[in-house]
């Protein structure tokens, strides 16, 4: 493969939709004063960027643009940092493949 037909995933990612299921979101973190590793791991794990850091030192999900990928599932639901369901049909993440 050529350098120019490399593609980057964050290229990719942008062919994807999501349509916002407003006061409905699907990922919800635990409120928490100091983030536990799995929390801190999402920072990075995430392959749509979606956990953040606040200005509080906290883990935050903005759920606009997850691609439901479950890796967030794994690593922090199990030890109930996070709660994960899925969206109501028809709402998420919409995948363009091409």
């Amino acid at each position: 493969m050529s350098a120019e037909a490399a593609v980057r995933v964050e290229d990719k990612l942008y062919l994807n939709r999501y349509l916002v299921d407003a006061g409905r979101a699907h990922i919800k973190v635990r409120p928490h004063t100091t983030p536990s590793p799995q929390l801190l791991s999402l920072l990075n794990v995430c392959p749509a960027h979606c956990y953040e850091m606040n200005s509080a030192g906290q883990v935050e999900i903005t759920t606009d643009g997850c691609v439901e990928c479950g890796t967030c599932r794994i690593i922090a639901e199990p030890s109930g940092d996070i709660e994960w369901n899925y969206p109501r049909g028809g709402y998420g993440v919409l995948f363009k493949f091409g």
